[in-house]
């Protein structure tokens, strides 16, 4: 776990050395295959940069107790979601799937009972990841499931720069001298969660926790927020971490 979070704070530069020494390290040829395919340089701008959303649900919130259940991506541009490119899996979690998390992404034991572990959907999900910028919404949770999940079964870690909405929403309204300000009159902080971020833009509300549905939801966010606060050419580099 230390290991993850010390990559999260690895620097733009850091990335691209990093990229390079795993596609010479890596001893598995999907992982290696991976790192080989150059993402785009930190400073190309966004316009021009290929994306996946990419969601996940999981039977809880720490990776070393739970495990990922589904995986949604979509790959999408700022100008175009591409649907007909979207991927949805279910697997069987390799740790039991509680009630509690069936409430909370309604996936039951029944739809899991015929899932395949992860470790069979992995190659295709590689594939569909390689050579795009992912984009997450709070990376806390993607980060660290991928790849716990891809360790376990293939002996080595699956680390990469990402994209975070829910961070580029904390730049806005979670880090700015307004927001210390309200925190110091003791009132609430704006909630940067996926639907109340997409809320401020006018995007339309969805049924949360559907991996592929929260997947669409934060491609749309990431080109809502560009519009907005950012622009088109604004360079890789200052949104990716």
């Amino acid at each position: 776990m230390n290991g993850i979070r010390l990559r999260q704070k690895i620097t733009q530069a850091d990335w691209v050395g990093y990229m390079a020494q795993r596609a010479q390290q890596a001893a598995n040829p999907a992982i290696r295959q991976f790192f080989a395919t150059p993402l785009p340089d930190p400073e190309t701008p966004i316009a021009d940069v290929p994306m996946v959303a990419l969601d996940m649900e999981t039977t809880g919130l720490d990776e070393r107790r739970h495990a990922i259940v589904s995986v949604g991506v979509v790959p999408f541009t700022l100008n175009r979601i591409k649907l007909a490119e979207r991927h949805y899996w279910v697997v069987k979690p390799s740790r039991p799937l509680a009630e509690e998390s069936i409430a909370y992404h309604h996936i039951t034991h029944s739809e899991i009972a015929e899932a395949p572990d992860f470790e069979v959907i992995l190659d295709e999900l590689l594939a569909q990841l390689a050579g795009r910028l992912v984009v997450v919404h709070f990376r806390n949770i993607e980060r660290p499931f991928l790849n716990a999940a891809v360790k376990a079964r293939r002996g080595e870690g699956l680390l990469f720069p990402m994209i975070d909405t829910m961070s580029l929403e904390a730049r806005l309204h979670r880090q700015t001298l307004w927001a210390r300000f309200r925190r110091w009159l003791g009132r609430p902080p704006v909630s940067i969660r996926l639907n109340a971020s997409r809320e401020r833009y006018g995007l339309p509300a969805y049924q949360g926790h559907h991996a592929l549905v929260d997947a669409l939801a934060t491609a749309e966010l990431l080109q809502a927020q560009i519009a907005n606060h950012y622009r088109p050419e604004t360079p890789l580099k200052d949104i990716w971490c």
